[in-house]
């Protein structure tokens, strides 16, 4: 990476050569205009300009219709370094790691166990994990992970790839490790931790491998290729690569990575092209799948947990999931202004992490600038999925415009065509 650049990789003056569709509807069957998903795309390739993504792929849906479902870009070949001559461009069902996105499927799992009576949030997780009950942990219950007040937001051990690829041992560092507040006392983003503690959680209650469950309960009912925990051999050819730009990282961005992930901006960057992080299973972090898929599970949950006339969870699950459990609070992890339900991450008005007036809006991030959503209030779910991992650099205003343009080209709808239970005042989440 140079050290005195914005650290941007090459973006060819005609964007239609490296962009693909698949499966788009006319914007009409939606009730949108061409005009309006033409502002929405426009804003998607300006953030691309920026040079800040070797590939942005995109699905939005809008009253369980396609309007996007595009990529843009490279999954290899071009880097901060220049372009390769061998350099692949990407299409829409090209395989892209969801980093802690990945956090709110392995929470709606949970919830799934919730839902059958197998398991129930306010126990103690020592109820089913024993050993976490080490050094103050006893009384510390499911619900405090899903919502980020478990006091364990780090792994206090040095963070190398070896441990990465170590679900084990991370385990036993987490059994063993002290709380940095008691559980329940503050906001503090669990950025890997919560994630083992849960998916270890999964395979104990269930006796199954946690990718088969989730393949079973989620990937195979919703015919899904890939949408799991690592990535199978056969798409590893077409998976894409992601690459560190943005201002240098020793400027303060590794500082920062380091207080919530536990290492730097280049060690998340090459754990994650490695073949052996998808061999593992991450729960909070290594979920590979297309943006259509991603999108797929945020319609499903929008549509009250029914896909195509399966109901893969209750209406009342997803209504339990996505319940508020604070108001906006300073997380001190994250250092910034949040709202989280027992998994999602929640919007905010006048302005919140989806963008402007997305009081209702649940979904999660991803590192670092992968977002997946779903809003009632417009009828939308949306997947931006990307392999660029600045954190600062110069797209950050046009990443805003595209969240501005999502929020204000999509209509809001009426309460009463709201679908699941989302059209009733039972789920008024819009606290800011």
């Amino acid at each position: 990476m140079k050290i005195f650049s914005t650290n941007t990789c090459y973006v060819p003056k005609d964007l239609s050569q490296i962009m693909q569709s698949k499966d788009e509807v006319a914007a009409e069957r939606a009730g949108m205009t061409e005009k309006q998903v033409h502002k929405i795309w426009s804003s998607i390739e300006s953030l691309y300009k920026t040079g800040n993504h070797p590939l942005i792929s995109v699905c939005l849906r809008r009253k369980g219709e396609i309007v996007l479902n595009r990529s843009l870009g490279y999954t290899r070949g071009n880097t901060a370094q220049g372009l390769a001559n061998d350099a692949v461009i990407a299409n829409p069902d090209t395989p892209i790691c969801l980093f802690s996105a990945s956090k709110m499927i392995t929470a709606m799992l949970i919830h799934m166990l919730d839902e059958t009576g197998e398991i129930n949030l306010l126990d103690p997780i020592s109820y089913y994990i024993p050993e976490y009950a080490q050094n103050g942990k006893r009384r510390a219950t499911i619900f405090h992970l899903l919502s980020h007040r478990g006091g364990i937001p780090r792994v206090e051990a040095e963070v190398t790839p070896e441990l990465l690829f170590d679900k084990e041992q991370i385990l036993q560092h987490l059994y063993a490790s002290k709380p940095i507040s008691s559980a329940g006392a503050n906001l503090a983003y669990h950025a890997v931790t919560a994630g083992y503690i849960l998916g270890e959680l999964i395979e104990r209650v269930t006796g199954q491998d946690l990718r088969h469950f989730l393949h079973e309960h989620i990937e195979k009912p919703m015919d899904m290729q890939f949408f799991n925990y690592g990535l199978k051999t056969e798409f590893r050819d077409q998976v894409a690569l992601n690459t560190a730009t943005g201002i240098h990282p020793k400027l303060g961005t590794d500082l920062y990575l380091d207080h919530v992930l536990g290492g730097g901006l280049e060690l998340a960057v090459n754990v994650t092209n490695d073949h052996r992080f998808m061999d593992t299973i991450c729960p909070a972090g290594n979920i590979y799948t297309s943006a259509e898929q991603a999108n797929r599970f945020f319609e499903m949950l929008l549509n009250g947990g029914t896909y195509k006339g399966k109901q893969i969870m209750s209406p009342q699950t997803v209504f339990r999931a996505t319940l508020p459990t604070s108001t906006t609070t300073i997380d001190r992890t994250l250092l910034a202004p949040m709202r989280y339900a027992l998994g999602p991450m929640l919007g905010s008005n006048p302005v919140g992490i989806f963008g402007p007036h997305t009081g209702q809006a649940f979904g999660h991030l991803g590192f670092s600038n992968i977002l997946c959503w779903a809003d009632p209030e417009r009828d939308i779910s949306v997947s931006i999925l990307n392999t660029g991992k600045s954190v600062v650099g110069t797209h950050l205003a046009a990443l805003a415009n595209v969240l501005l343009q999502i929020s204000s080209q999509c209509p809001k709808v009426s309460k009463e065509q709201r679908r699941g239970l989302f059209g009733t005042d039972a789920t008024e989440t819009d606290i800011v």
